[in-house]
């Protein structure tokens, strides 16, 4: 069996990108096993999505900046180290606009999201069942 984790709940925070200087909201959603950290762009036609993939990097000067068919997500870090330091493994990132707020320019306000949402385990068999059969409800 293998363990992979996501939030339980959704969890919404606003604030100014820091590059854009634009209002965003970005809401954290439960994502299935193998997801993974996907953005979606609510504020574009068709909600198009961008995995956090390396191959999707196209610039990391003032931000580590992802970019698939056209669409941008930029100043992703933050969240993402959040998800990382929590070992949360699977989550949708929904923004309605290219970056995340900056909040204080650390994670701290998007940890703090994490753990009211909770933290959801998933055991799985590792070999050709890339669904969950089996959940674990873990309380933080």
């Amino acid at each position: 069996m293998v363990k992979q984790t996501t939030i339980k709940s959704e969890v919404t925070l606003s604030g100014v990108g820091l590059h854009t200087g634009k209002e965003v909201t970005m809401t954290f959603k439960p994502a299935p096993i193998n997801n993974g950290f996907t953005f979606v762009r609510v504020d574009l036609e068709g909600q198009p999505m961008i995995e956090a993939d390396a191959n999707y990097v196209v610039n990391t000067q003032r931000g580590t900046n992802l970019e698939k068919l056209g669409v941008k997500i930029q100043t992703s870090e933050h969240v993402l180290a959040a998800f990382v330091g929590l070992d949360v493994d699977n989550v949708i990132i929904e923004l309605d606009a290219s970056e995340p707020p900056i909040m204080d320019g650390s994670s701290k306000y998007f940890i703090e999201a994490i753990e009211k949402a909770g933290i959801l385990e998933f055991w799985h068999q590792s070999i050709g069942h890339p669904k969950c059969d089996h959940e674990k409800h873990l309380s933080l």
